[in-house]
């Protein structure tokens, strides 16, 4: 009898414990998110916009949130496709968001993966206008006399412009459509890489974001040409005059605008996004997000939600039917349900 009660006793015992580990179990997995830190995959290169304004806003969402982001790079495929399929293909539990850029809309239409952009949830930081620019020793020294070479021997210029289908792809093509000239398109893993063969000699022009050939243009290693926008901008006490005022029937492809930031999976959960976009909306008011888009010739966005995915089907939409129109499309944006601008 007393080894009978002393099992039943043993029993109950270990009854509570089981019973103990399951509430604390159960506590574990109802955390809040976030409990773990959070990887953001950058889709371009390091040091070019994309990684920069990724990094800033990271590191400022870090304040509002009780875990650490870290930002790694996995860059290649078409238009960032890549780092895309990576983040896609990790659990859509808030842990892996993606890097990215409106240049990210093309990739479906240039084959690099077969979703449309709804994909992503994204959020929205800003952008900077691109112009092109040459060499500091380069011997062109306005926008007429680079395409005037062009024209001569067609094909025969190298120009940088990221990677394939990026929004600095989508302007060289732009100018070459509208200023009827054709150069040797080379493409790099983010602007950054771009900008350094410039200044290497690699290629003889560039087409990147002011912010990004900012500090190569006070150096002195860049020279700019044209903005591709529809004003002239004034820079370091220099008037960039705009490439609308050259050459007739650009807006008819220009200005194609930056939008960058980073998006979590359209599938995760309404608390993942909720505590992502609190976040979000608390960097993006602090004075060191306004003062670092000052200082870097970025203009400040902060859409997040149905506001931004607005915003990216409107790009993917103009973006996808300019590269078709432009002949360079290689999958029909109708085969994908992308719906003409």
């Amino acid at each position: 009898m007393q080894i009978t009660g002393l099992k039943k006793v043993l029993g109950a015992a270990l009854f509570g414990v089981s019973v103990a580990g399951a509430s604390i179990s159960g506590v574990a997995f109802a955390q809040d998110y976030p409990f773990r830190d959070i990887t953001t995959v950058v889709v371009w290169g390091a040091g070019g916009g994309t990684d920069s304004i990724n990094r800033m806003i990271m590191s400022e969402m870090e304040t509002h949130l009780p875990v650490s982001i870290n930002v790694i790079n996995k860059t290649g495929g078409v238009a960032g496709s890549n780092g895309m399929v990576y983040a896609m293909n990790q659990p859509d539990d808030g842990y892996t968001l993606v890097g990215l850029s409106e240049s990210n809309v093309t990739a479906a239409v240039q084959g690099g993966w077969d979703k449309k952009f709804e994909f992503w949830h994204p959020f929205i930081v800003g952008g900077s206008p691109d112009l092109i620019s040459v060499p500091a020793n380069s011997p062109y020294n306005t926008l007429e006399e680079l395409v005037d070479a062009a024209n001569k021997e067609p094909g025969s210029i190298p120009a940088a412009a990221s990677g394939s289908g990026s929004i600095h792809h989508l302007n060289l093509l732009a100018i070459e459509k509208g200023a009827d000239a054709t150069f040797k398109f080379v493409p790099y893993k983010g602007s950054a890489p771009g900008q350094e063969a410039a200044i290497a000699g690699e290629v003889q022009l560039v087409v990147t974001s002011l912010a990004e050939q900012a500090p190569l243009l006070q150096g002195g290693l860049l020279k700019p040409l044209a903005m591709l926008t529809p004003d002239d901008v004034v820079f370091d006490g220099k008037t960039i005059p705009s490439a609308f005022g050259i050459y007739e029937g650009l807006d008819a492809y220009l200005p194609l605008k930056q939008a960058i930031g980073f998006a979590v999976h359209a599938s995760a959960s309404d608390d993942v996004k909720a505590a992502i976009t609190t976040a979000f909306e608390k960097a993006m008011a602090s004075t060191v997000v306004s003062e670092w888009a000052t200082a870097n010739f970025y203009d400040i966005g902060g859409q997040s939600g149905d506001e931004a995915s607005a915003l990216f089907s409107n790009l993917e939409s103009t973006f996808a039917w300019t590269l078709n129109d432009l002949g360079v499309a290689k999958v029909d944006p109708a085969s994908l349900n992308i719906e003409k601008p």
